[in-house]
């Protein structure tokens, strides 16, 4: 896949960065050329309107709109918001770990195209791309540690939803789902598990029409100590990306599940 690259006008690029940052795809493609009211807009919205609103920290804002990039499969915005989350404070580890997490939410195939791109953009930014693993669990446990996460979260519905689960159906909803999902992923080092559920919370609102998930997901943020307001802000953050009907679905959701 193409290398993308970085986006240094109206930016301060540290000295490291300074010598391999190269032009943004928007430049590239003369957009604020041919479409200059429409990005001005966008430059307005993203670059002068939003910094300000919100209680969000910027490295968490950095963090959700990797999450939101990657649901939306937009590899062209990935270098530039990966050079924004290294500026923001995010380490390597927490910017792979981040699409990592997205991974059994939205699909294998939309992390992979993302890792290619933040990967590139890794190596122009002199940034190595191949972390140390951050696994904390093996073929023989990563149910059982799966479990102990997925019940931390959700509590004895887990237990229920286990012994409710028809044969046909035990792949998908208990091996799979335990420890996939959150044997292999949740269990992780690199962020936290705030931070996770956050991500998830993201990927799930970006994707549209899985409020039943988002639901539930909005009650396991809430359990593990993320606020109403953290939800809210992501939605904003997010909300210029998968526009207005995703984002009043997840604020109504928001709305019903912290009343």
């Amino acid at each position: 896949m193409k290398r993308r690259t970085l986006l240094m006008s109206g930016s301060i690029i540290p000295a490291a960065f300074a010598a391999q940052a190269v032009a943004s795809p928007a430049t590239a493609n003369n957009l604020a050329k041919t479409d200059p009211d429409f990005t001005a807009i966008e430059d307005y919205l993203l670059k002068t309107e939003m910094p300000k609103a919100g209680k969000m920290p910027a490295k968490t804002r950095a963090m959700v709109t990797l999450a939101a990039l990657t649901t939306m499969t937009a590899e062209t915005r990935l270098a530039q918001a990966t050079e924004d989350a290294l500026k923001a404070g995010m380490s390597v580890v927490e910017i792979k770990e981040t699409l990592y997490q997205c991974a059994p939410y939205i699909g294998i195939t939309r992390v992979e195209s993302a890792l290619e791109e933040v990967n590139a953009a890794l190596e122009t930014l002199g940034q190595n791309p191949t972390p140390a693993s951050q696994s904390t669990v093996n073929n023989q446990n990563r149910f059982d540690k799966g479990l102990a996460v997925q019940k931390g979260i959700f509590g004895e519905a887990i237990d229920k939803m286990h012994a409710t689960t028809p044969a046909e159906l035990a792949y998908i909803n208990k091996q799979a789902l335990t420890a996939y999902c959150f044997g292999d992923f949740y269990t992780r080092k690199g962020l936290d598990l705030k931070a996770r559920e956050l991500i998830t919370f993201t990927a799930i609102m970006c994707l549209g029409g899985c409020e039943p998930q988002l639901k539930a997901h909005t009650g396991g943020n809430l359990s593990v100590g993320n606020t109403r307001q953290d939800l809210i802000d992501t939605i904003m953050v997010a909300m210029p990306y998968i526009g207005f009907p995703r984002t009043l679905n997840a604020l109504a959701v928001v709305n019903e599940i912290t009343k």
